[in-house]
C-alpha cells in the first residue's frame, strides 16, 4: 500500500517507492537532466553574447547557430528519462478519472512499455544515423565539427529513456498487483 501511495503522490514522493534499481536509475536521470540544463544555460549565455555582440559591436560568436543546433539536440535528449520517472509526462486523465486504480495502473504500465520501445527505437536509429554520417565525414559548415558526434551524444539519453520506460512498466505492474491485495 505504501508503494501505491508514493506512486499516487507523483514527483514529490518519487524515489521512496522505487527499489535500489529505480533509485539508481532516477539518480542517473537526474545527473543527465542537470547536464542538459547546464548545456542549455551555456547555450543561452552564448546566444546572448552573440546577439549583443552582433548588435553593439558588429561581432558574433563564430558558428553560434551550429553550436546551438548540435548541443540543443543532445541536451534535449537528456531530460526525457527524468521526466518519465517523476511522472512528468503529459497525460490526458480525463478519460481515466473515474476508472478503478488497477485499470489506471495497467494503462500506465502499457504507456511506460510503449515509452521503453520508443526509447529503444530512438536509440537504435540515432546510433545508426550517427554512424552513417560518420562514414561520409559530414562536418558543420563554419566550425568544421563532425556532425556525427552531436548525434551520437543523444544516444545515452535515449538509452536511459528506454530503461526508465521498462522500469516504470514493471513498477506500475507491481503497484497494480499490490492494489489487488
Amino acid at each position: 500500500m505504501q508503494e501505491l501511495q508514493a506512486l499516487e503522490a507523483g514527483a514529490d514522493a518519487g524515489s521512496e517507492a522505487f527499489g535500489p534499481l529505480g533509485r539508481t536509475l532516477l539518480w542517473m536521470a537526474k545527473v543527465m537532466a542537470v547536464i542538459g540544463g547546464l548545456i542549455f544555460t551555456g547555450l543561452v549565455a552564448m546566444s546572448l553574447v552573440s546577439i549583443v555582440g552582433r548588435k553593439l559591436f558588429s561581432w558574433a560568436v563564430p558558428g553560434d547557430m551550429e553550436v546551438l543546433q548540435m548541443c540543443a539536440a543532445f541536451a534535449s535528449a537528456s531530460f526525457f528519462a527524468y521526466c518519465h520517472l517523476i511522472h512528468g509526462d503529459v497525460k490526458v486523465d480525463f478519460f481515466t478519472a473515474n476508472m478503478a486504480r488497477r485499470k489506471v495502473l495497467a494503462l500506465d504500465a502499457i504507456g511506460s512499455l510503449l515509452i521503453a520501445v520508443f526509447g529503444a527505437l530512438l536509440t537504435w536509429r540515432t546510433w545508426v544515423g550517427a554512424m552513417a554520417i560518420r562514414e561520409v565525414g559530414e562536418t558543420s559548415p563554419i566550425l568544421g565539427w563532425p556532425v556525427w558526434v552531436a548525434q551520437a551524444l543523444m544516444v545515452p539519453g535515449f538509452i536511459l529513456l528506454a530503461a526508465a520506460g521498462l522500469y516504470m512498466a514493471c513498477h506500475h505492474l507491481a503497484a497494480m498487483r499490490e492494489a489487488r491485495q
